[in-house]
Order: C-alpha cells, then sequence, then structure tokens
C-alpha cells in the first residue's frame, strides 16, 4: 500500500525564515519524487508513530542542516494532485519555523540542486505546484 495513492497521506510542511523577512527554498533534483527543477520550502511525511513536532524537526535538520529555534503552526490543506497517472491525497500540516540562516545549508545535494535564500520580492518562477496555494493561505502569517 502506498502512502497518499491507496490511503491519505500526511505530511509536514515548512517554511524557515531567519526572522529578518528572508526565507530558504530548495530546487528540486532528478532524484526527487515529483516536480523535478521546482523550488520548494520543504517537508516530509509523516510516519506512523511518529511525532508531528519531531518529524518537523528532523526533517529541517536532514534538509537545511539547522535546528529549529521556533516554530508556528499555520494550518493544514487537503492537497490532491496527480502522479503519474494517480489521483493522490496528503494532509499538509503547515508550519512558520524560524531557523538560524547561518547553519542552512543543502543537506540532500542528491536530492535537492540548489538551496537559496528568498523574499516575497524575488521569488523564482518555477515554484512547487502546492506553493501559490501555501503563500495565498499564510502570506499575512508570513510576512
Amino acid at each position: 500500500m502506498k502512502k497518499g495513492i491507496d490511503y491519505t497521506g500526511i505530511s509536514v510542511c515548512y517554511f524557515c525564515h531567519d526572522g529578518e523577512g528572508n526565507f530558504v527554498m530548495m530546487k528540486r533534483g532528478k532524484n526527487c519524487r515529483d516536480e523535478n527543477d521546482r523550488w520548494d520550502t520543504g517537508g516530509g511525511a509523516l510516519e506512523f508513530g511518529d511525532n508531528v513536532i519531531d518529524t518537523l524537526k528532523k526533517e529541517i535538520k536532514e534538509e537545511f542542516c539547522a535546528d529549529v529555534k521556533s516554530y508556528e503552526f499555520l494550518g493544514y490543506r487537503d492537497v490532491h494532485r496527480e502522479r503519474d497517472g494517480q489521483k493522490t491525497h496528503w494532509v499538509a500540516l503547515d508550519f512558520k519555523v524560524l531557523v538560524d540562516k547561518n547553519q542552512v545549508q543543502n543537506g540532500e545535494p542528491e536530492k535537492f540542486d540548489e538551496i537559496k535564500w528568498f523574499t516575497f520580492e524575488n521569488l523564482p518562477e518555477n515554484l512547487h505546484s502546492m506553493l501559490p496555494i501555501f503563500f495565498e493561505n499564510y502570506k499575512e502569517k508570513l510576512l
């Protein structure tokens, strides 16, 4: 059975920022599951038996090599997409997370081609398909 296909998957998604108006994104590489060459803010699947906040901290440490200084739960989204001709359904638990900008680096270079800091004024063009909805839902809380 496959998460998100045979049953609803749960993902922990995050928007990591430095507290000064900058936030970090990664460019998804060819070894990512989907949305290759698109910019994303980060996330990971919640595994059976794992704690949501522990997953949040673990994923940020793995992807960005950074410790969580503080976090705020923003809300949740139902994420309905299609992948390889199959409909998928995930529930995304969305967080705003403060990290130390000096700690951040690419912790998974086999998956991510690049890590870069942005502001809302200089967003890249090729965003992950779910990011416009994320930004629309939470922009006021992210500024």
